[in-house]
């Protein structure tokens, strides 16, 4: 039977070894990780050491098959882990899209030797990954991507730039959107596995961008100027297969964003009940007083109801069955509830709540960029219409 947290709620794919996970992950996260917070957001990135760690606990790649080194299991493990992360308010590991995408990327479309060479590494920690698709002039339209990989010998010629790219300053291994058919569009891109490591000829890292929130995780700029890739390095082997393998992966990124956008809702609900609670006004703890209390039942039912459905979602994505548009819906719904709730939550802090020093003024600017990665809301919106 599921284990029921706090809340009383228990999700209906849990077991006991999720259970078992959720404590190992909890615990690096609060003592290994979180006593260097205020550090890493002054570093703007995350440090090598703590994703080694992590691979060494084997937390990473827990869904990537025991062959190559992980812990062949499935999504609901990856969501067990983010949402950990999420809930104890760790934020420099980019974990969601190393573990979350990257793998998932290499597990599913690699062909055997590209599995062999690279999983390995990403789940030991040894290799930082990240996927670049956004560019300068293009984002959420990935047709439009411009970034070309001209055929040279056995090597790829690739020039263009990404940006927004979350790991791009510390990634050894990046799967690359580019255009290896210059006169197609969505039929002409493919990815390429790159090595970034030692910085090699051709390539360049940008500023470190900062940004309203997460700013202890790392998101780059990149530039390629005749970057040499070999063809062995293009994924599943095979040209102009990108943008199918894009699409067939977006779901579970957009579902990696929902776990996150669930546990920080639950964790407004926890820190705002827990303040009001404590602080008083008007002779009585803030709870005694009723718009209090009714703000904080709104939080949490939308918090529980956002769970249900993400739930429904991991069940649905576990048996190969979550289609683009209800990915979409999951998406949208979830992370507008995350905004709204962390920003509700909030206001019951008063003029501490807009302080730093307080979890949930970074949640607040955390939560923005949900609604913009991934796809951008207006994005999945006009995804759910098509199938109306």
């Amino acid at each position: 039977m599921p284990t029921p947290g706090l809340d009383g709620y228990a999700e209906p794919w849990r077991k006991p070894e999720h259970d078992d996970l959720a404590e190992l992950a909890r615990t690096f996260f609060t003592k290994e990780v979180l006593p260097h917070a205020a550090r890493l957001e002054k570093q703007g990135h995350p440090d090598r050491e703590h994703y080694l760690r992590a691979g060494e606990l084997g937390l990473l790649g827990l869904s990537v098959p025991e062959q190559y080194g992980g812990g062949g299991g499935d999504f609901t493990h990856e969501a067990v882990l983010l949402h950990e992360q999420t809930l104890t308010g760790e934020g420099s590991l980019g974990l969601a899209v190393h573990s979350g995408i990257v793998t998932g990327y290499i597990n599913d479309y690699g062909t055997e030797e590209q599995k062999q060479r690279w999983l390995p590494g990403l789940v030991t920690g040894e290799l930082v990954g990240a996927i670049g698709m956004t560019e300068p002039d293009g984002g959420s339209d990935v047709q439009a991507i411009r970034t070309k990989a001209i055929l040279d010998g056995d090597d790829y010629l690739v020039s263009g730039s990404k940006t927004f790219i979350t790991n791009g300053y510390v990634a050894d291994l990046i799967i690359l959107a580019v255009k290896t058919d210059l006169s197609a569009k969505a039929r002409g891109i493919s990815l390429l596995i790159c090595d970034l490591r030692d910085n090699p000829e051709g390539f360049n890292r940008g500023r470190n961008l900062e940004k309203i929130g997460l700013h202890s995780n790392d998101t780059a700029e990149l530039f390629f100027d005749e970057f040499r890739v070999s063809k062995e390095n293009l994924l599943g082997g095979a040209e102009n297969l990108g943008f199918i393998q894009m699409m067939q992966s977006l779901p579970q990124e957009r579902l990696v964003i929902g776990v996150g956008a669930v546990a920080a809702m639950q964790r407004a609900v926890e820190l705002a009940t827990a303040y009001a609670k404590e602080r008083h006004a008007f002779g009585k703890p803030l709870i005694g007083h009723q718009n209090t209390r009714m703000v904080l039942a709104e939080c949490a039912t939308r918090a529980r109801v956002s769970r249900i459905f993400l739930d429904d979602c991991i069940e649905r994505h576990t048996r190969g069955e979550l289609d683009v548009a209800t990915a979409a819906m999951a998406k949208l719904y979830l992370t507008e509830g995350q905004c709204e709730v962390v920003d509700r939550c909030l206001q019951i802090f008063g003029g501490y709540g807009y302080t730093t020093e307080y979890p949930i003024a970074r949640m607040y600017a955390d939560a923005r960029v949900q609604k913009i990665y991934g796809g951008t809301n207006e994005i999945m919106k006009e995804l759910i219409a098509r199938v109306l």
